[in-house]
């Protein structure tokens, strides 16, 4: 199977189109903004939504200009989304580097926030398409409404499956669908391919915020202190299943626990410990892998290729066990 690395190196010359676009929009005559932007530029994340947006296109037809621009627009509302986060969160570090609101302040980092989503609404008028603007423009609202929706029930102590799966399909899934719908528009695919594999882009994203959430259960290296969705409230699915298995041990105990508005460190490693015995993990890495097999099925549905298959690989890499778990 493909690692990201080999995925990376097969679209070398789009990715290295695509960073010189993402650079020439941010450029500006302000030379603080320039100082802000060049720090963070300087340790890119994995780029996997815009690698969604090339391999897509490059599955139904050329990447082209227009691929480009949306792969950009697609990148740049994401680190937007990232660096707002950032504020609202008081984070100190992303991608184990100072985020840009400890470096310079809250103030800073919100209006390099918003020059983000302005150079990303630019990129996307550049393709000339507008599924491509609708489709960013949406995903905007979408992760703005998921955030809300993660806030509403933590405040409220809100326990529902149905409720977790909403959140982070708008949260996280929606990016990767704007991702699908932006590669194929680029390449003039028909409303059903767009569909199809839309739905397969949001299976995936479903994956990989449950990925996410699983390593908040484990001691790691990814930049993210154990423990620490639980410190904002945040009950994920590990915890949740958990939660909601009624017949459990202790679980009254666990349940008035998860309620309290203030945890102690203490109290976060024992809810931590009982998602684990009670299975939360499993439970978790169970549910990535039947929504891997509906994403799969999508794919055999379209003729093998080095893109297809670079899709399914990004795929199966998400709900991998890692050996440290």
């Amino acid at each position: 199977m493909a690692d990201q690395n080999s995925i990376q190196q097969s679209i070398a010359p789009e990715l290295e189109a695509l960073n010189a676009r993402i650079r020439k929009q941010l450029g500006s005559n302000s030379p603080l903004m320039d100082t802000v932007i060049d720090t963070y530029l300087r340790k890119k994340g994995k780029q996997l939504r815009p690698i969604v947006v090339i391999l897509t296109a490059k599955m139904l037809g050329q990447v082209n200009d227009s691929t480009l621009a949306a792969a950009a627009a697609v990148e740049l509302l994401h680190n937007a989304s990232l660096i707002h986060d950032d504020v609202i969160d008081n984070s100190m570090t992303r991608r184990s580097e100072p985020t840009i609101n400890s470096i310079w302040d809250n103030h800073i980092a919100v209006l390099v926030g918003d020059f983000f989503v302005s150079s990303a609404m630019q990129q996307a008028i550049a393709t000339g398409d507008i599924r491509v603007i609708d489709s960013l423009c949406y995903l905007g609202k979408l992760l703005s409404l998921g955030e809300l929706d993660q806030i509403y029930n933590a405040r409220h102590h809100h326990l529902s499956e149905d409720a977790y799966f909403h959140i982070i399909e708008y949260k996280t899934a929606s990016l990767f669908v704007a991702c699908a719908k932006m590669g194929c528009a680029t390449v003039g695919a028909d409303e059903a391919t767009t569909e199809r594999l839309s739905e397969f882009a949001r299976l995936m994203g479903l994956c990989f915020q449950i990925r996410d959430d699983i390593y908040d259960y484990y001691s790691h290296d990814i930049g993210k202190p154990t423990g620490n969705d639980l410190r904002e409230g945040k009950i994920t699915l590990p915890l949740l299943h958990a939660l909601l298995t009624a017949d459990a041990p202790r679980h009254d105990e666990m349940l008035a626990l998860s309620a309290k508005e203030m945890l102690s460190d203490s109290e976060i490693a024992t809810l931590l410990s009982y998602a684990i015995e009670q299975g939360g993990i499993d439970y978790a890495y169970d549910r990535m892998a039947e929504l891997r097999d509906r994403a799969a099925a999508i794919l055999a549905d379209f003729p093998t290729s080095q893109a297809s298959e670079s899709l399914l690989a990004l795929f199966d890499q998400i709900v991998a066990r890692p050996e440290k778990i």
